[in-house]
């Protein structure tokens, strides 16, 4: 028996293997030319095998999280430079032919010139770089043993700089291809054969060199005194590796030591470090050499004579000139003294008859820039110039602190969009800022805010259960005051100014108004704020007021949300008037910059107490029972962040934040329904609409008009994803890598995982309550890919998260197994947002 399947079966495998040598990157290549595909390093035991992998000058193509040389070769199937070389050519005889037609109208040719900059730019890159796909892609890296050379010289000197002076790199560069190839069975010497290099560098470290004795040589004895008196500060000792880089930092140190002491010439320069391995096997002795300027037998030391404040530097007045003021020995100048000179004066560091000081110098500029009325602050010094002998012994400086006014009026303007619930969701802020309004360098602030978002109503028709799409809205304002100082009914000490403390007045209103209910807010705080240092922060909040009301409330939704609550008492709580006065306390350490570029750490930690005078005037406030509810409460919060910067554009980042909330009084269930926590939305959970994840493996359901559970036409509950989910505990992280795509595009992958729980048992909701023996089963999780679009001043974010892991469902829990873009309104979310999620 013949069968005739065969033939179909080897020509479709033969056709694949034709494929799959046409489509090989190697078919990239030139002539002799190789495609480095990859980079080993062996032998490294104690040295820091990353800063190794840092100085490679070649590196293969990226593979993740996409693989960037096949993007390239899939875009060059495109690319025709041919035709765009043509093109481009066209464009410039096109506008040059139309620019010569519109003269001499000098507004039309300049518009011309701009669209023709822009045409042939944009074309000129897509010829000298390649198509967007191309550019999405990375060209074949093309071996270069000259490369390799010098990156094991590089790798040498490195550990040599590291200690490890009897160091051995060497290399091998090997053809290797163990991959089938049709290129192997057909192609010539020139084939796709044996063209792949494997480099592998092979580091022997041998016993690293420690300092056995730490030595110094100055000849400026008050220099020596003062050097010799920091030695507790020193970053070598004995018994340290050598380390090139730590010297370094002690040739600095010493530099920053002498020019907080008045010697404003001192220079790194003048500082050399000696090694001697002379002495004993795998030993340094080190000497430290302080040397005296060539023209002077000792090195300087300045002192102040005299401070300059130019409080309006790059403002031309012709004709006139600056009035000046003197406080505390500071020369005030201006034309106009709009800011209060007491107040500027408390915060220069930088007084007359003071020794040079460069922390001063630099705390006095940071803490005028701090201020938010100027654009920029600088502090110079001018040598004061000898006019007898006894002045050229004294060494003096004039400090001139330049400080140029910002606008006083600003405004900012953002809009921006939802989709949620099938409807389209815009929202806009207005901010204004005026700054310095009554002379004492505050800030005031106004914003404006108004929005609508989408959302899911439950509605009867013809006795049938259906989801209808509605609009709600929010309005709010708020306005803020900050003054540069402790606002205190005491006078201050200039010690807490190095701190930068401010006092912040804040009064706010929000309104929302939805199907079920409206509901209005009205807050006001009273802030003292200060700074431990250029990253860490701290918040007191001695007075924290507010007071809600809810002006229409739909009785099925609150019957619906109380089988929520611990019990009913906490739900009618929450939509009765209220009264909610808090004190809390906020620390918060950020080394990162507005655009998240650095190696940096994150941490935010919150306590907030709530309600302790309550016994004083609950009966007061709540009389016939119709008046304003108080309660007690605590609240904690503790924010976790880690940025690890891979690249130049790649981050790892991670994030665990947590909290809890509870009554402050034993045998109270209530607490205000701001202060609960809730997990899902664009910084959250982001495969969870807002505030709609939980609690625990509690599952909601759909009520039908008899208050059971509806039905859907397969006989199934509806489950209900559209009530809000309070909790009392909350625990939740990210995990997140962002890397470059092309140009201001940069991608994400993310998985992001939490909940919130009750802390007491809750009949109403089985299984919300929190248990240490199963918590980690009701951790929802979510996977997703996002895109951010970094214009500098504004980074826009467009994540895509889908279910992976639902707590909440019945049955199996692996969402992932239904996973669609469009299938199911709650499978998958898109989340668009301003800024990073976190």
């Amino acid at each position: 028996m013949i069968h005739k399947t065969g033939c179909p079966a080897w020509a479709a495998l033969v056709g694949l293997l034709l494929l799959a040598a046409g489509c090989s990157p190697l078919r990239l290549l030139g002539p002799k030319q190789q495609l480095l595909s990859k980079v080993q390093l062996k032998g490294v035991k104690q040295a820091d095998d990353e800063r190794i992998q840092a100085l490679y000058r070649q590196k293969p193509n990226s593979n993740f999280p996409l693989p960037k040389l096949t993007i390239y070769q899939l875009g060059r199937g495109f690319y025709n430079p041919e035709r765009l070389k043509r093109k481009l050519d066209d464009t410039r005889a096109g506008f040059d032919q139309r620019i010569l037609e519109a003269r001499p109208d000098s507004a039309k040719v300049g518009k011309l010139l701009t669209r023709r900059e822009r045409r042939t730019r944009r074309l000129q890159l897509a010829l000298d770089k390649g198509n967007a796909i191309m550019r999405l892609g990375e060209p074949p890296v093309i071996y270069d043993s000259a490369l390799t050379r010098q990156t094991a010289e590089q790798i040498a000197i490195f550990l040599k700089s590291k200690g490890f002076f009897r160091s051995r790199v060497q290399y091998t560069d090997t053809l290797a291809d163990r991959r089938f190839s049709l290129g192997r069975l057909l192609g010539g010497p020139d084939s796709l054969h044996r063209r792949r290099v494997l480099v592998t560098y092979t580091i022997t470290e041998n016993t690293p060199f420690h300092y056995s004795q730490l030595d110094y040589d100055m000849a400026d004895t008050a220099v020596a005194r003062r050097v010799l008196a920091s030695q507790p500060a020193t970053l070598l000792r004995v018994g340290d590796q050598y380390d090139e880089e730590v010297i370094g930092q002690e040739r600095a140190r010493i530099e920053a030591l002498l020019k907080d002491d008045g010697y404003f010439d001192f220079r790194q320069q003048y500082i050399t470090l000696e090694a001697d391995t002379s002495y004993a096997p795998a030993t340094v002795r080190l000497r430290t050499i302080v040397a005296n300027p060539a023209t002077e037998a000792a090195h300087p030391r300045y002192t102040i004579r005299n401070v300059r404040f130019i409080t309006d530097a790059g403002t031309v007045r012709f004709g006139q000139k600056r009035d000046t003021i003197v406080q505390d020995s500071t020369y005030f100048l201006a034309f106009q003294h709009r800011i209060s000179p007491r107040l500027l004066n408390r915060k220069v560091a930088v007084h007359p008859g003071d020794y040079y000081n460069l922390t001063n110098t630099q705390t006095t500029q940071r803490q005028i820039s701090q201020l938010d009325v100027f654009r920029f602050t600088t502090v110079n010094y001018v040598r004061v110039r000898p006019l007898t002998a006894e002045d050229s012994l004294r060494h003096q400086l004039d400090a001139i602190i330049s400080a140029s006014p910002a606008k006083r009026y600003q405004e900012t303007v953002e809009f921006g969009g939802t989709y949620v619930a099938k409807l389209p969701g815009p929202f806009g802020n207005l901010r204004l800022k005026a700054r310095n309004p009554f002379g004492g360098a505050e800030v005031l602030e106004l914003g404006l805010r108004a929005g609508f978002e989408g959302q899911y109503e439950l509605v009867s028709n013809d006795n049938q259960q259906q989801l209808k799409s509605q609009l709600t809205t929010q309005l709010g304002a708020n306005l803020n005051l900050v003054i540069p100082q402790f606002l205190v009914p005491w006078r201050t000490t200039q010690l807490l100014t190095r701190y930068n403390p401010r006092t912040r007045i804040s009064i706010g209103y929000n309104f929302v108004t939805r199907p079920e209910y409206t509901r209005t807010n009205l807050e006001g705080t009273f802030d003292y704020i200060w700074q431990r240092s250029a990253f860490h922060q701290y918040v007191f909040t001695p007075f924290d007021l507010s007071l809600v009301n809810t002006p229409y409330l739909d009785t099925d939704f609150f019957e619906e949300l109380a089988s929520r609550f611990p019990n009913r008492e906490a739900a009618l709580f929450t939509f009765n008037r209220q009264f909610v006065p808090s004190f809390s306390f906020t620390s918060l350490y950020n080394s990162n910059d507005f655009n998240q570029t650095r190696d940096a750490r994150y941490l935010r930690l919150f306590a907030e107490v709530g309600g302790i005078t309550r016994p004083l005037y609950q009966d007061l406030l709540s009389k016939d029972g119709t008046g304003i509810s108080v309660t007690d409460f605590y609240r904690l919060n503790a924010d976790f962040r880690r940025y690890h910067k891979l690249g130049p554009k790649s981050f790892f980042v991670y994030r665990l934040n947590g909290g809890i909330v509870q009554p402050l009084r034993r045998g109270s269930s209530v607490i205000p329904y701001d202060k609960y926590f809730f997990a899902g939305g664009s910084t959250s959970v982001r495969a969870w609409k807002p505030r709609r994840l939980g609690p625990g493996s509690y599952t909601s359901y759909v009520k039908d008009t008899l208050g059971g559970d509806a039905i859907n036409a397969d006989g199934q509950k509806i489950r209900n994803y559209n009530i809000e989910q309070p909790g009392e505990l909350l625990l939740e992280g990210n995990v997140e890598y962002r890397f470059p795509l092309f140009g201001f595009v940069n991608g994400a992958v993310f998985t992001d995982f939490g909940n919130v729980w009750a802390i007491r048992p809750d009949d109403e909701r089985p299984g919300a309550q929190f248990n240490f023996s199963r918590f980690y089963r009701e951790l929802a999780v979510s996977s997703g890919f996002g895109l951010r679009f970094d214009f500098t001043f504004l980074i826009l974010r467009l994540d895509v998260a889908t279910k992976v892991y639902d707590p909440t469902a019945p049955g199996s829990k692996w969402a992932v197994r239904k996973a669609s873009l469009f299938g199911s309104q709650d499978q998958t979310a898109f989340n668009l947002g301003i800024g990073y999620p976190f």
